[in-house]
């Protein structure tokens, strides 16, 4: 395994360069930001995501006090190889990339499929996380996660037909408040005009798409075996992963904390309310 030349920490995610670091052969891409000192808190992505689909407050703000890592998990944007179709194979091949970069210990943001991923990642691998923050998302089984597929398709479709990201429509409601938050969203995406990530590849979003609709039709886990601190976090009206499975998974983690459900906001909660979740995150992440 072998990374690439490190350089002094980057203030802002607009600016961060690209690195990469090898993994039994396969490129992975990944953004570091942040102090040198601290548990780095790795960031897992939500479907279909790139690097440059993370809001740069959110981001910037969790990087202002802690070291924070972006990437690129097989076969998505800019990393090599090809996308697992499903959840526990994403989650090895995180951890794989966690431990190339030479850490023994780590904070892990699992957003909506990122979510789903970091869960795996906690059971299977206690030693290796310290605490969890789960945005967005659910445990396995969890109601309504296996009509993702057919939701998200329904969506980029009414995207094409009126010309919008598909993203405000599955990540924000359809409120004046709502699509406020989703224009202003959007805008901040295209903050970075240098070094963007690639595209996913439509091969790796049916593969995701697939793991996904797994993780929904499985049984329900067992989350009595995530001992870690786990902050979850959501809108009141996320139509992707519906909110109950939020409060489902902070009721059944043995040391779970819901963060009151964000107003007016779906699946883009965080984003939508970034004001309020760093700093309730950063406080959480707290030694």
């Amino acid at each position: 395994m072998s990374t690439s030349p490190t350089s002094p920490a980057p203030a802002s995610y607009k600016t961060t360069p690209n690195r990469s670091v090898s993994v039994r052969g396969v490129t992975f891409v990944h953004r570091r930001l942040g102090p040198d000192d601290g548990v780095p808190l790795i960031l897992l992505n939500h479907l279909s995501a790139v690097l440059d689909n993370w809001d740069p407050r959110v981001v910037d703000g969790l990087a202002a006090r802690r070291p924070v890592v972006a990437f690129d998990n097989r076969g998505v944007g800019g990393s090599g190889g090809s996308t697992p179709d499903t959840i526990e194979a994403m989650a090895r091949d995180a951890v794989l990339f966690i431990r190339a970069l030479g850490y023994d210990r780590v904070d892990l943001l699992g957003l909506s499929m990122g979510g789903f991923i970091a869960q795996v990642i906690a059971a299977e691998e206690p030693g290796l996380v310290r605490k969890l923050i789960l945005a967005g998302t659910g445990p396995a089984g969890g109601p309504g996660i296996d009509k993702v597929t057919s939701l998200t398709v329904k969506d980029i479709i009414k995207g094409v037909l009126t010309r919008k990201d598909p993203k405000q429509y599955l990540f924000f409601t359809g409120t004046a408040g709502g699509r406020r938050a989703a224009h202003a969203f959007l805008d901040r995406l295209k903050e970075r005009t240098d070094d963007r990530d690639k595209a996913i590849s439509l091969s790796s979003f049916r593969a995701q798409l697939k793991a996904i609709h797994r993780w929904g039709r499985q049984a329900p886990a067992d989350l009595s075996r995530i001992h870690q601190p786990a902050l979850v976090a959501n809108g009141e009206s996320d139509r992707m992963v519906p909110s109950v499975n939020s409060v489902d998974l902070a009721a059944r983690l043995p040391q779970g904390e819901l963060e009151p459900l964000y107003p007016d906001a779906g699946h883009g909660g965080i984003f939508q309310h970034h004001d309020s979740f760093v700093p309730r995150a950063l406080e959480f992440l707290e030694p």
